[in-house]
């Protein structure tokens, strides 16, 4: 499997985000809807070997069909599902943030309130997986995204299970699913599983965020499952004395051996975390800071009015390949050109953005082919609605130019009244009229370097702004 090929017709593969036991996940384009999504690709002969493809099958076709049936914010979305070749595929939402790997290493350590909530947003998510019945089985830090405004998203219920017996059966038959590190004893010993499973690997996530290590490591699979089914856990405030004795004592009680003595519960746990959580009017910190969600319920993202957004789809690769290390900007930019042309504008927008730093790093900042390339990507930008993205990628621009030629140069004063428009768009009205009024002056002049057709066409928009029911930006 290769980036470019096209699943079932219309999923566009562009980088490969991971491998494992149940197939790859991708990046990928809905050519269709012009979305980025994830598709998850499983051929059943290669994981499975021929005598149990079928088997593997059922599985992946029964992970489709339950996940699909789960609806929560804290939950991928399942967009679509089916077989393309001797590939079965489900597509899912992509999903933008950090892993919870990747935050808990930037961050250590971990400030024990996020631990907390990252937890109390599990616990909203696992109730839903539970109530369908299903356990999700591999509950870790890689299967949880924080996102840009600090809300926390489950991945990965390929592996669940729904509570019935023919599930058992299937499941029976192979090696124990999981990763050793958050499995639990039960589940290691080839046993029964259910919620309390799920809630024991919660215990070894939350036992890695307070102390920065899961509580029972080794240097093989074997030694690992052997402390956690015969050894103690450590408590975490021999390690973080700042931690709530409240909270060491959860912990404790979700790393059971025994799973009776466990939570009984994902609501009992949250209950439990509740009284932990930041009350309303904290200071929030990091922009993927987890706390964000229960300090701010359901507010804007974070920084969203003064801060493009990131985006981290690795963008497909242009048709024309160059050479390593040398970004091929025309090639890019006509693989750009093509895709808006087909519609696609997202992987468009994509290319471009990607591009857009390595072809400043060779040519420099203000050169002809960056400036280019800018111009082209601000453009798309904005035929995508992505106006707070383009304002800033416009108003470089316009500096750049004015820099060069002057504050009067026709093409400074075009971006600065699309700058303009931008803004508009954005609904801050102040500083539209702002800017169209500093614009006016220029196309307006009577010694021969004035546009009076966009003269005009700037006070039919200052007109229509100031004529805003809330009267903003009038001074």
């Amino acid at each position: 499997m290769s980036a470019g090929r096209v699943v079932a017709g219309r999923y566009e593969l562009a980088a490969l985000l991971g491998q494992g036991g149940m197939g790859q996940v991708w990046t990928a384009y809905d050519q269709r809807l012009d979305r980025r999504v994830a598709v998850k690709l499983l051929r059943p002969d290669a994981v499975a070997g021929a005598s149990a493809a079928d088997e593997t099958r059922r599985r992946f076709v029964r992970e489709c069909r339950v996940t699909a049936q789960v609806d929560h914010p804290g939950l991928v979305t399942v967009h679509d599902a089916g077989s393309d070749g001797d590939d079965l595929y489900l597509v899912m939402q992509h999903v933008e943030g950090a892993d919870l790997a990747d935050h808990l290493a930037e961050h250590e350590p971990y400030p024990w309130p996020w631990a907390v909530a990252v937890a109390a947003q599990l616990c909203a998510a696992l109730s839903a997986v539970h109530a369908v019945p299903i356990v999700h089985r591999d509950l870790k830090p890689r299967n949880v995204m924080v996102r840009p405004d600090g809300t926390v998203t489950v991945l990965d219920l390929g592996v669940a299970s729904v509570l019935d017996r023919d599930t058992t059966r299937l499941t029976r038959t192979g090696s124990p699913i999981g990763s050793p590190a958050y499995m639990a004893p039960e589940q290691a010993m080839g046993g029964a599983v259910g919620p309390y499973t799920d809630l024991y690997a919660l215990g070894v996530l939350l036992h890695e965020l307070l102390s920065g290590n899961v509580p029972f490591a080794g240097t093989t699979a074997l030694g690992v499952l052997h402390r956690h089914l015969y050894e103690p856990p450590l408590p975490v405030r021999q390690v973080r004395p700042e931690v709530p004795e409240a909270l060491e004592a959860l912990v404790l009680r979700l790393l059971a051996k025994d799973p009776a003595q466990r939570p009984g519960s994902a609501q009992e746990v949250y209950e439990a975390l509740a009284p932990l959580l930041p009350s309303r009017g904290a200071p929030a910190g990091h922009p993927l800071d987890p706390t964000r969600p229960f300090l701010r319920p359901h507010a804007p993202w974070p920084d969203r009015a003064a801060t493009p957004p990131p985006v981290h789809a690795p963008a497909p690769v242009p048709r024309q390949a160059s050479a390593p290390g040398r970004p091929d900007v025309a090639a890019a930019v006509d693989e750009a050109k093509r895709l808006l042309g087909e519609g696609r504008i997202t992987q468009a927008v994509d290319i471009l953005g990607a591009i857009l730093p390595a072809a400043a790093a060779r040519h420099g900042e203000g050169s002809p082919v960056v400036r280019i390339l800018r111009k082209q990507y601000a453009a798309t930008l904005m035929d995508d609605g992505q106006y707070r993205r383009a304002l800033p990628e416009l108003r470089q621009l316009a500096e750049e130019r004015a820099a060069e030629a002057g504050p009067a140069d026709p093409q400074a004063l075009v971006f600065r009244q699309e700058a303009a428009l931008c803004l508009e768009q954005l609904g801050e009205v102040a500083a539209a009229l702002a800017e169209y009024r500093a614009v006016l002056p220029y196309l307006e002049s009577p010694y021969g370097t004035g546009d009076p057709a966009r003269a005009a066409e700037i006070r039919r928009r200052v007109d229509d702004l100031l004529r805003l029911p809330s009267g903003a930006g009038r001074a």
